[in-house]
């Protein structure tokens, strides 16, 4: 008799081959190609060095918590359905499922209209921007800096200055950090942070804190699993430079107020340096209405291209600030013993930029803001809802964060721990089983896992070309999945 290992990689001994299934779809470049990868062995049983939480940390949702409704917006003609043609890569299988693309935290897919966006510039003004005065110089300049604008009023900042482009939001966020930070802080001063930043948020402060003797001060959750705000506002004082804090959770998909928040700091003399790579993409964010210094956010995660982010921050606080890298471009004049430097946003763009990608956002910016942002967060709030409802149909779930209410709206995405099944295993078995793609390990939360007593977390996160279909698909194919595992118990 065959036992439970051997079966379980019987079970799981199927190598992915992706088909285009829309034939309406003609790519940009066809080819014909199959891609084969290896496969992940199975541990059904949890290795010792990794926690797996007891039954008591578990506890199955009660449907009455939960935003019960008719999901009105969820039908045959909901967003989702109507935007999805424009998304050519969810139009294939993966091993003979249809793809259900649920991975949306980590990256966005792409609409038709960036990817030719990205192909008319190479193909048509491919060259390098501010400094030729040929034609196509001049028309990469042109819709380099065009970009520029359409993310300024993307985010309703008051003039385009106020954008600066980095490689991602990452980048971002250590450009304010060794800029403003290196130049502002001295021993004693105090960062404030929250336990669920991403370790973007977190990492450039701690390098900064090193070099200047700054402290890092972190707030911790509250019963409902999301940062305390109140408990922030006590420990704001005149200490406190920077608060640095995510809008919205990667990992807890909680929605924090930043107008508030930003408030409170500006009382003690603070700057507020908002994450808003999970907020951007998926609602209106007013940067004028939150009173943010400065903000950041990534184009891959709203459906630009990879390679770009940006930095919001106010002209007059961007024109105090040093330079955070050197070459060209950044420059106003350069003598052998020491150079002048240009004002924002060039000062902080040293070298050629990623022009492809920019002009790649602004076609991202267009078919957002033709769809409406407020139409999307409404949309997404409702999928977000269903997915939720349905989720705590499975026995033994931790779902993380806050329960959805009328007055508390998650972000579109859910983490969750089902007890005695690693979160890896629940992701590698959804992918080959089902075509489900769905994320598993610590989202760059690692404190935030480790507070909650898990090294991982597997997640599952919505766009606006998602579906009620996709979400049923996935619970379905969850319920197989722990029906898979707990077999062998």
């Amino acid at each position: 008799m065959m036992n439970s290992a051997a079966a379980a990689e019987v079970a799981i001994f199927k190598f992915p081959s992706f088909k285009i299934i829309s034939p309406n779809f003609s790519p940009i470049n066809p080819r014909s190609a199959t891609l084969r990868f290896g496969f992940r062995r199975f541990s059904s049983s949890p290795p010792s060095s990794l926690y797996v939480a007891s039954a008591a940390s578990f506890s199955s949702c009660s449907s009455s918590s939960v935003v019960n409704g008719e999901y009105s917006k969820l039908g045959p003609f909901s967003l989702g359905h109507t935007t999805r043609p424009d998304f050519p890569i969810l139009h294939q299988e993966i091993n003979g499922s249809k793809l259900v693309y649920l991975d949306n935290a980590a990256t966005s897919q792409k609409p038709i209209a960036v990817l030719k966006a990205l192909q008319n510039y190479y193909e048509a003004y491919n060259s390098n921007v501010h400094r030729g005065i040929h034609f196509l110089s001049a028309k990469a300049t042109d819709e380099y800096e065009l970009a520029r604008k359409k993310v300024a009023s993307f985010i309703n900042a008051s003039e385009s200055r106020d954008i600066v482009f980095t490689r991602n939001a990452t980048e971002a966020m250590n450009l304010v950090a060794y800029s403003w930070g290196l130049t502002n802080l001295k021993p004693e001063d105090e960062v404030m942070l929250t336990i669920a930043e991403h370790h973007s948020a977190i990492v450039p402060w701690q390098l900064v804190a090193q070099k200047t003797g700054a402290v890092l001060k972190f707030v911790n959750l509250s019963k409902d699993e999301v940062p305390d705000i109140k408990n922030l506002k006590q420990m704001l004082s005149r200490k406190t430079k920077i608060v640095v804090i995510h809008h919205v959770s990667n990992m807890l998909a909680c929605v924090l107020p930043i107008d508030e928040i930003a408030d409170w700091a500006h009382g003690v003399g603070a700057k507020i340096l908002v994450d808003a790579c999970q907020s951007v993409p998926h609602m209106e964010v007013d940067v004028q209405n939150l009173n943010a210094d400065f903000l950041v956010a990534s184009s891959h995660k709203m459906c630009g291209p990879t390679g770009i982010g940006f930095l919001y921050g106010n002209s007059e606080l961007l024109s105090s600030m040093p330079p955070f890298l050197g070459g060209g471009e950044m420059i106003s004049d350069v003598f052998l013993d020491h150079s002048t430097y240009a004002e924002p946003p060039s000062r902080f763009e040293a070298g050629t930029p990623a022009i492809a990608e920019a002009i790649g956002l602004g076609a991202a910016i267009d078919y957002l803001s033709e769809i409406g942002m407020q139409n999307i967060h409404d949309y997404e709030v409702e999928l977000a809802n269903y997915m939720y409802e349905r989720l705590c149909s499975i026995p033994n779930i931790h779902i993380y964060g806050p329960v959805p209410s009328q007055a508390t709206h998650r972000g579109a995405l859910c983490s969750f721990n089902i007890e005695g099944i690693h979160p890896t295993d629940i992701a590698t078995f959804l992918d080959q089983q089902h075509g489900v793609a769905i994320r598993s390990g610590h989202h760059c939360a690692q404190p935030l896992h480790r507070y909650l007593g898990v090294n991982a977390s597997a997640r599952a996160s919505l766009h606006f070309y998602n579906t009620r279909e996709d979400v049923d698909d996935f619970i379905q194919a969850l319920q197989d999945t722990v029906g898979f595992f707990s077999s062998f118990k």
